[in-house]
């Protein structure tokens, strides 16, 4: 595409960023495909090109961004499809980020939305505060179909509908050096994920043991940055970003890391975007970049090494990919190959490269388009009839998770299992519901 940006635009790096990429576009349309807003929709603003169009217009005449744009911008879902399908390696992700930073910085939203996302950014990246919310979201769930009637408090209806009925427990800190050590990996402790489903945690410490690797969980430590990035705060998303750089670092230069593992694997796209993010800072350029070369989904890892022979217990897992992983990070077959090496049969659902409608806060702040994503996904999903849903990233295994009866468990859950760790709880409670139900029968 053609652009106009003057040299005085373009002496800002990240304007000059995202100058590159919207040169590389050349208007083929095959994102519209695979764009799930455009699917939805049919609408060519709410297509990745169209969007390319209204970020052109709004950051090279510099003005102060419409409703209109804003709401176009609002409706992707970062699931980077398109990049995926891009015959011309346009890096969507790097504009749109840059987009939702100008909007953030240059345009006044209503008061409600303001107080959602600011609510959002206080909350998701704590998990004492998080966790504290999810108990009020319990007892306040008797009001959700209420909520849900009004335009401006569906949001909060959306929350109520997310939020576990029930108490979880804590996130494993239980780190014991194997007894012969083959290597040392940082884990991500992340922030939504050890509050929605701590097991995920604890079943990846015990089989990393069990494999002979030492698992750090390291001091200083916070959220990724993931949850405020795409929402445009991007000074707290680079805050973010430092501090666990910090972290990761002393243990480097520490006693060393042969990698820094991610679960949930939003996360793992900002990671290991992380020497991108600081690539102007000179302080932390080079770390950075460091922290980010070290950064593997732990489905990507455990691929990688040797493995004990697995029982599969005799299931069929439909696999759900998440976009941050396939499209974000690229990593594709890895978790297929890894569950049908444990042993079990592996099925993939139609519309596969379509999001689930997850996409971190999405979920919370388009709640019908989410809505519509979310049903479509599971739909496809049901359909294979299989015993368990095994996914990479915990956004998505809560948005699938509301809308089946299949139970919905991470990858390395299953590989755990495979390999002689427990049952997972949520596979072990659908167990006892249908035994408590033939007996009723």
């Amino acid at each position: 595409m053609r652009t106009d940006f003057t040299p005085e635009q373009l002496a800002d790096p990240a304007t000059a960023v995202a100058e590159a990429v919207i040169r590389t576009c050349v208007h083929c349309g095959f994102c519209t495909a695979t764009c799930p807003t455009y699917v939805l929709l049919g609408d060519e603003l709410d297509s990745p090109r169209g969007r390319i169009y209204l970020i052109q217009n709004m950051l090279e005449t510099e003005a102060v961004p419409t409703p209109q744009v804003v709401k176009h911008v609002d409706r992707c879902l970062s699931c980077l499809a398109c990049m995926t399908t891009c015959p011309s390696g346009v890096n969507y992700m790097h504009l749109v980020d840059h987009a939702r930073a100008y909007i953030e910085r240059n345009y006044k939203r209503p008061l409600v939305e303001r107080l959602v996302r600011n609510l959002l950014a206080a909350v998701l990246p704590y998990p004492g505060r998080f966790r504290f919310a999810l108990g009020l979201a319990r007892l306040s769930r008797p009001f959700a179909s209420l909520l849900g009637k009004l335009a401006w408090t569906k949001p909060f209806a959306a929350m109520l509908a997310l939020a576990p009925r029930h108490p979880t427990g804590n996130a494993s800190e239980d780190t014991p050096r194997p007894a012969a050590r083959v290597g040392r990996v940082a884990l991500l402790q992340g922030c939504a994920e050890p509050v929605l489903k701590p097991a995920i945690r604890g079943a990846t410490i015990r089989l990393l043991g069990r494999l002979g690797y030492q698992t750090v969980l390291a001091s200083g430590e916070g959220c990724c940055g993931a949850l405020v990035h795409h929402m445009g705060k991007e000074a707290r998303a680079l805050d973010s970003a430092r501090r666990n750089v910090d972290a990761w670092s002393r243990e480097i230069e520490g006693d060393g890391l042969d990698a820094i593992l991610i679960t949930a694997s939003g996360c793992g796209t900002t990671i290991k975007d992380y020497g991108f993010m600081l690539r102007e800072d000179a302080a932390y350029a080079e770390r950075a970049a460091r922290v980010s070369a070290l950064a593997k989904d732990v489905s990507e890892f455990l691929d990688s090494v040797d493995l004990p022979a697995g029982n599969g217990h005799g299931l069929t897992v439909a696999y759900h990919a998440a976009c941050s992983l396939q499209h974000g990070q690229k990593v594709v077959d890895a978790p297929k190959r890894l569950l049908a090496r444990m042993g079990y049969a592996v099925k993939t659902p139609i519309e596969a490269h379509l999001c689930c409608g997850s996409a971190g806060t999405y979920n919370i702040l388009q709640p019908e388009l989410a809505g519509k994503l979310g049903d479509r996904k599971v739909a496809n999903i049901d359909r294979l009839k299989t015993d368990v849903i095994a996914t990479g990233n915990i956004g998505c295994a809560i948005q699938i998770g509301t809308r089946t009866q299949t139970p919905v468990v991470h990858v390395v859950e299953l590989v755990d299992w495979a390999t002689g760790g427990p049952m997972p709880e949520s596979i072990a409670e659908r167990h006892t519901y249908l035994a408590h139900r033939s007996k009723l029968s």
